[in-house]
């Protein structure tokens, strides 16, 4: 059985709280629920595992643990988009060992401050889906249930 890993970056655990004005009202459980919606009523028999961390050694390790167990991400790499290069390394791993790697983002970086502007991860990304608030992950999630099918 397949597992999507739904790894985000710092800051994310303060979903719901943090400039709902900007990120929305809801938290990581509520975007938890409507993906594992999302891949129940897909019937895919496909398995989320969603987590977040503010270490960035800690989210290279899980990586490293999707190209072990042949994992595809989903991955909001949250500020460390902007200068991780550890974090890209470990994201070039992945799409290397022929598994996809689709960079997400709530917000639509390109429109906020300069510094977002940036992606250190987008290069060895498959894809990138930004903009569409949680909807960045569920389509992230129906393309990986595609791409399996």
């Amino acid at each position: 059985m397949t597992t999507i890993l739904v790894l985000n970056g710092p800051n994310l655990g303060r979903l719901g709280s943090r400039e709902p004005e900007v990120y929305g009202s809801a938290n990581l459980d509520d975007l938890r629920a409507a993906l594992a919606q999302q891949v129940t009523d897909a019937g895919s028999g496909v398995e989320l595992d969603l987590r977040q961390t503010d270490d960035e050694s800690e989210l290279v390790r899980w990586l490293h643990g999707a190209v072990d167990s042949g994992s595809p991400v989903v991955l909001n790499p949250a500020a460390f988009t902007h200068y991780s290069y550890a974090l890209r390394d470990a994201a070039a791993l992945v799409t290397t060992a022929g598994l996809a790697l689709i960079e997400v983002h709530i917000t639509n970086p390109h429109t906020r401050e300069e510094f977002r502007h940036t992606s250190v991860i987008s290069g060895v990304a498959s894809g990138v889906i930004a903009g569409f608030g949680f909807d960045s992950y569920r389509l992230a999630v129906d393309q990986i249930l595609r791409s399996q099918a």
